[in-house]
């Protein structure tokens, strides 16, 4: 199989591809029912196996989002831009916490796509090392054993100004397991890489979210 490609590949011209690639594809697929198929111009290192997450978020105002579907893939099974037009389609209609979208919420959700390097096991003596090998603001993990696995992306511990230690623990809770599961040395913990690419408003402007930056300024600056 063909390299995956990893995040710190991507300029910031793919991010913005791939996003308005995911507000095409939510559109076909929300007005006309069709999957679109990977655009002619796609740049051909985006042909490449990838990982990536869509998440979908209604907008509030400035700076402010609910969550209104996140799903992707975690294994290289399709190119980069055909997993981010499945993600996509999956996060809007599939996502079991939420009822699928609909073509009136077009113009009520902003789009962001995260584009993932394979995970790599975090391997350590003593599990309470662990910590110590996550970087918050560039790490999402993966916590599995046997039957459950659960992953949470790098922004989540941003959003809530976890430590490392609660970032593990959540991720336990999230494969359905104790939140103490990490210190189990049956327990498998990866982690990976992320880029995030975001509009700001829906349909709206592109950036590219500096995750250590957000993570500097919401939890550690004095209000």
């Amino acid at each position: 199989m063909e390299k995956p490609i990893h995040p710190d590949e991507l300029s910031f011209e793919d991010g913005v591809f791939l996003v308005k690639l995911a507000r095409k594809t939510l559109r076909e697929k929300l007005v006309k029912n069709i999957e679109i198929k990977p655009p002619l111009d796609t740049p051909k290192h985006l042909l490449r196996p990838g990982m990536v997450f869509t998440t979908i978020e209604k907008f509030l105002g400035e700076n402010q989002y609910a969550l209104r579907g996140c799903i992707g893939f975690l294994s290289p099974i399709y190119s980069l831009v055909k997993a981010t037009i499945k993600s996509t389609i999956e996060a809007a209609l599939n996502d079991p916490r939420f009822p699928p979208m609909t073509s009136d919420e077009l113009d009520q959700v902003v789009l962001e796509v995260t584009v993932l390097s394979l995970p790599e096991e975090i391997v350590v003596d003593n599990r309470w090392d662990l910590p110590a090998k996550i970087n918050i603001g560039r790490d999402g993990l993966v916590v599995e054993k046997g039957f459950f696995k659960g992953t949470l992306l790098p922004m989540v511990p941003i959003e809530y100004c976890w430590d490392q230690e609660t970032f593990l623990a959540e991720t336990c809770i999230k494969a359905r397991l104790p939140p103490d599961c990490w210190l189990d040395k049956n327990v498998k913990v990866s982690k990976y890489v992320g880029k995030a690419f975001k509009e700001k408003t829906p349909n709206g402007e592109i950036y590219e979210r500096d995750l250590t930056k957000e993570y500097r300024e919401l939890c550690f600056t004095e209000k």
